[in-house]
């Protein structure tokens, strides 16, 4: 599969999104497309998969579109089941409905070679039975398992109806259907928006080994770094292309704007230079003919455009005026979270100037803690108790504001009438909100502009105490950027949920983590508890490992993998025969025996599968105590 689009541009109505677009798209590529919001990320996305979106663009190459290869491209722009009243499995199923229309043709099949044994019929299970095994018969429920499992569902799901799962869960599932489709070209537009750290990682893990072409549009920076190995920035509507992961690019597109800049000045003081030679000696008969071949000497330059300074445009604040309050902010006494049961109980004395972290699944209470201990809701049980001079800004992650037919002027002012209307402008203004942004209704803003209104409104208060629930949801990576500098440097107390492990890291100094039914204090940042937690799980496994083999030492572990390996060949061995066994015409012709061979396939299958996984444990474990 070969994509490859040169100076393509797309308007949208009187807007140009994009105007000068060139880019590669190979077999096996894993590309980031990246840039501010509104840049026309998605927007580029639909036009690769609709290429009538795209027009001339303004670059001086040939428009053009080319395609090699045949490909399908999977896209998750919405979740939409044709029908929630069935069930989780039937609908992942369904990814499935040619593998499973061959098993009820291959059991139909046996039934009719047991009436009558033509040899037609017994062609046509052999060939089918072949088809079935390449097209992995044997191993795609094996597939739909490891997914579920690793989004996060339990055996219990699999019977519950759609129309009973949340709308996070619905897009999960939608998600796992695509994945499994396994397109030539998987296009995906912000992935990680809503998953939870676990989560996110398991579906990490699984695209780096996805073995098609991939394109991600995503804020996630942790995410792009561990997977992608292309990445395509949008600038002032043009593509600009970097080999290697977002760390990378961050890295090369500096360097880059610093060598064109300086290439640019010194072009610029060459021509400078030949100019002055020629205003200077084009009058001179003796020295006309030089001072022209110095005219001619620029005309003859390719001429190097001024790189464009990145547009770090963004939000502004202060946040180092903040009245201090008392040593302790929060008591947590025998604390317990809940609606009508109980979520988790803590007791915690939360600090004046500590940054706490919140992460966990999806679902078990964050948010619920954070309303709680902000006093949105009641406590399920227990008690918080408050320090003095507290000023505590809460940021919803919903986004709730007063009134949706507000203008974004009228909804800052009624939330601090103390400020006349210059001043509103001048407080909105310093996050974007310019100009004529300011009369817009709430119900016409993006994500990204409510998520700068609810920061405005909550910083412009000089809160010191600071409760975040999930505040980089709908921004770009500058932004982030901005928002980590703001907090890093905040005097305040920082109680904050997030599945953005970037920002955990660069922030927390000790984390909330709801696990195993459990809320864990941990007084240390994102970085050693991620260490400790990968620690604990190859001690879990080690443990694990160790009773198989009696604690035996490294070299009865070496001979342990040997004699794993030499099984494993065995059997691999026994499958060859079993399946050459398959094609002769002896065994093709009798149902019965064929059927027996099938049998034993499937039998020296999951054999080799238990071995694998037993190998692999083993080899983790020498590798560690190396």
């Amino acid at each position: 599969m070969n994509i490859k689009i040169r100076n393509a541009g797309v308007t949208l109505g009187i807007n140009t999104i994009l105007e000068e677009v060139n880019i590669d798209i190979n077999d096996k590529d894993k590309i980031a497309i990246v840039g501010r919001n509104g840049a026309g990320k998605t927007t580029l996305l639909k036009a690769i998969i609709d290429n009538s979106l795209f027009e001339s663009g303004v670059g001086e190459e040939k428009f053009s579109i080319t395609k090699l290869g045949k490909f399908n491209i999977g896209y998750l722009e919405q979740v939409a089941f044709s029908n929630e009243d069935v069930t989780l499995i039937d609908e992942i199923k369904k990814s499935f409905a040619n593998l499973i229309a061959m098993e009820n043709r291959i059991n139909n099949l046996v039934s009719e070679m047991n009436q009558n044994n033509n040899n037609d019929l017994i062609k046509e299970y052999t060939n089918l039975l072949e088809d079935y095994k390449t097209l992995g018969g044997y191993s795609y429920q094996k597939e739909y398992e490891v997914l579920l499992n690793k989004f996060g569902f339990t055996e219990n799901d699999k019977n519950k109806k759609l129309k009973d799962f949340s709308g996070g869960e619905k897009t999960k599932i939608a998600f796992i259907k695509l994945l499994l489709s396994k397109p030539d070209l998987l296009i995906l537009d912000e992935p990680t928006n809503h998953l939870d750290i676990k989560t996110i990682e398991n579906l990490e893990s699984y695209l780096k080994d996805y073995p098609k072409a991939l394109i991600i549009v995503s804020h996630d920076r942790l995410f792009l770094d561990n997977i992608v190995n292309i990445v395509y920035e949008i600038d002032y509507g043009k593509t600009y292309k970097y080999v290697g992961n977002y760390s990378n690019y961050e890295k090369e597109k500096e360097q880059r704007y610093e060598k064109t800049l300086k290439d640019y000045e010194y072009q610029q003081k060459e021509i400078k230079r030949l100019r002055g030679i020629y205003e200077r000696f084009r009058f001179k008969p003796t020295k006309a003919s030089m001072a022209l071949s110095k005219l001619k000497q620029i005309e003859k330059m390719d001429l190097i455009e001024k790189p464009r300074s990145e547009d770090l445009r963004t939000f502004h604040t202060s946040l180092n005026e903040i009245i201090k309050p008392s040593k302790i902010i929060m008591n947590l006494k025998n604390l317990e979270i809940g609606y009508d049961k109980s979520l988790g109980k803590i007791n915690l004395e939360i600090l004046r100037g500590q940054k706490i972290g919140i992460i966990g699944e999806n679902g078990i209470g964050k948010s619920t803690l954070l309303k709680t201990i902000n006093g949105k809701i009641k406590p399920y049980n227990g008690e918080v108790e408050y320090g003095l001079n507290l000023n505590v800004g809460y940021f919803d992650q919903n986004l709730a504001m007063e009134n949706n037919d507000n203008t974004v002027l009228e909804e800052f002012r009624n939330y601090l009438p103390s400020l006349n209307y210059e001043e509103a402008r001048r407080a909105l203004g310093s996050f974007l909100f310019k100009g004529d942004d300011v009369e817009k209704k709430i119900n016409v803003l993006s994500g990204g502009e409510k998520v700068r209104l609810q920061l405005c409104k909550i910083l412009f208060n000089k809160p010191n105490v600071l409760i975040l629930d999930e505040p980089t949801n709908h921004m770009d990576i500058i932004s982030k950027e901005h928002l980590e500098n703001i907090l890093k440097d905040y005097p305040g107390t920082l109680i904050f949920v997030s599945h953005d492990r970037y920002f955990v890291k660069k922030l927390a100094s000790s984390l909330l983590v709801f696990e195993n039914n459990n809320i864990t204090y941990y007084p240390y940042g994102y970085s050693q508890y991620d260490e400790q937690r990968k620690e604990n799980i190859i001690v879990k496994k080690d443990s694990k490992i160790n009773k198989k083999i009696n604690n035996n030492n490294n070299n009865n572990l070496n001979k342990e993998i040997k004699n794993i390996e030499k099984e494993i060949n065995i059997k691999e061995k026994e499958l060859n025969n079993l399946k050459n066994e398959l094609y002769k015409e002896d065994v093709y012709s009798d149902y019965l025996k064929s059927k027996e061979i099938n049998e034993n396939i499937n039998i020296i299958n999951n054999e080799l599968n238990n071995l694998y996984l037993k190998w692999d444990e083993l080899t983790s474990l020498q590798i560690t105590n190396k």
